[in-house]
């Protein structure tokens, strides 16, 4: 929810569990974004069998919002964000960034991370816009056609 007096969004991620787990697979996308993310339950399922998979629900106060998913193997030190949505009631109201700034803190604190890399859909402008607010810097298409974006984790961040 959003602090009116500040402005600010009271936005955290929260593993994903059990107690949750039906409540995120219910988050949608307006139609016309379908096509820019996995669905919610396939990632779930992709997570129970990769180790290095951090399914996060996006939480704004009690209200769940959104979902996001990243790996920060500890023999790498690139975090990879791969799945990322807030749902279509829900948007438009600042919680995607005040979401990925929350992920940004939480894979700072693994310690080990140098930078994060994201990718989606090159037409999704809301996307592109979203993460260069962030700081991300776009590297170009990957194998899959989808765009790569990396942001840098300064030294004194980790």
């Amino acid at each position: 929810m959003t602090d009116r007096a500040t402005g600010t969004v009271d936005i955290r991620i929260v593993p994903v569990t059990k107690a949750n787990r039906a409540m995120v697979t219910a988050l949608r996308l307006a139609p016309e974004q379908m096509d820019f993310v996995a669905g919610n339950a396939d990632s779930l399922r992709e997570a129970r069998s990769d180790r290095d998979a951090r399914p996060r629900a996006v939480m704004a106060g009690d209200q769940l919002v959104g979902f996001l998913m990243y790996e920060a193997p500890r023999d790498d030190d690139e975090a990879r964000i791969y799945r990322f949505m807030v749902d279509r009631a829900w948007q438009g109201r600042g919680y995607g960034k005040a979401a990925l700034q929350a992920a940004l803190e939480e894979i700072r604190g693994l310690g080990h991370v140098g930078h994060v890399s994201i990718c989606y859909e090159p037409e999704n402008e809301a996307a592109r816009r979203l993460y260069r607010s962030a700081g991300f810097v776009e590297e170009g298409l990957d194998e899959d056609g989808e765009m790569i974006a990396d942001i840098v984790l300064a030294p004194g961040d980790r």
